[in-house]
């Protein structure tokens, strides 16, 4: 038996007047992306192809990227990002981490700490650059002539920013101090969402404070942590205005990582077609790291 046809219902004009209105409200947004987003992307990935230099461009195909395996400054700058990006991701998750359970906590004073550790976070890290040179003077400033106060001798005094034993360091120690900030706000929403039935559970089963927090905090926060760790790693190999005001790659190139080191062939040396490459090794590097924690959720992400 034949099944009727089903007509389809003509849209109202009303109705595509609201569709006509949604895609105008739209359009501005989509402007952007393409003309922003977009064409600069698509143009990006031409150039890693050419040895553009500003002017003129010709075609060189994977020349580019084979430059990375005989570029020593590009090598040592993997390098740097890849110690920078090993150590800052954890301490700042840590830092982050228990300054929202310990603010979490009711206490006196509470909403003026969360402020000041939030504070760091609203100041742009080029003023933060500043005030870092300032405080960790090797001569005369606040932080070695406290050293010098509790009794460390001159001559074992840290030389921090200008110190190529010391100087990678030293910046991981400022971004996490500016950044932890802002996650401790992440993790304070994650610790507000569990829920109390579960520590009153634990508590009368005899869990104390460290088998609540490995047992309870810790799997309901993996949510957040997995989000918080995605972020953290993205900004890693981003991170570039602190060593451009700090350290400027130096000394010699113990703080040079992958995003400064295409500033520099780019505008400095006007290589712009190889930065081109360099950026996209960064954004395959990015992505990379970014499936793989995505992909390892499910094995310790509690839903």
């Amino acid at each position: 038996m034949a099944q009727p046809s089903v007509k389809k219902r003509k849209m109202s004009r009303q109705a595509k007047r609201e569709m006509v209105s949604g895609y105008l409200f739209l359009l501005p947004n989509f402007l952007g992306f393409f003309i922003f987003t977009a064409i600069p992307i698509i143009a990006g990935l031409i150039l890693s192809f050419t040895d553009y230099n500003g002017f003129t461009a010709n075609f060189v195909g994977l020349d580019n990227y084979a430059k990375f395996f005989r570029d020593s400054q590009f090598q040592a700058a993997l390098v740097n990002n890849l110690i920078y990006s090993a150590l800052s991701v954890p301490l700042t998750i840590l830092f982050a981490l228990l300054l929202a359970l310990m603010l979490n906590r009711p206490m006196r004073g509470g909403g003026f700490f969360k402020t000041v550790y939030f504070f760091p976070n609203l100041t742009s890290m080029v003023a933060v650059g500043c005030v870092a040179m300032l405080l960790f003077q090797p001569d005369k400033g606040p932080v070695n002539q406290l050293l010098l106060a509790l009794g460390v001798p001159q001559d074992s005094l840290p030389q921090w920013f200008f110190s190529t034993k010391t100087a990678l360091y030293t910046v991981i120690l400022v971004v996490v101090w500016k950044q932890a900030g802002y996650y401790m706000i992440m993790f304070m929403g994650g610790l507000k969402n569990i829920p109390p039935h579960l520590y009153e559970a634990a508590k009368i089963d005899g869990a104390n404070g460290w088998k609540l927090f490995w047992h309870v905090t810790w799997p309901m926060l993996s949510p957040t942590t997995f989000m918080v760790t995605i972020l953290c790693f993205i900004s890693s190999f981003q991170i570039f205005d602190i060593i451009n005001v700090t350290t400027e790659g130096g000394p010699g190139r113990a703080t040079t990582v992958l995003v400064f080191r295409i500033y520099k062939e780019a505008f400095d040396n006007w290589k712009m077609g190889y930065a081109s490459a360099i950026a996209y090794f960064l954004f395959v590097i990015i992505l990379i790291i970014t499936l793989v924690q995505w992909r390892g959720q499910k094995k310790w992400v509690v839903e």
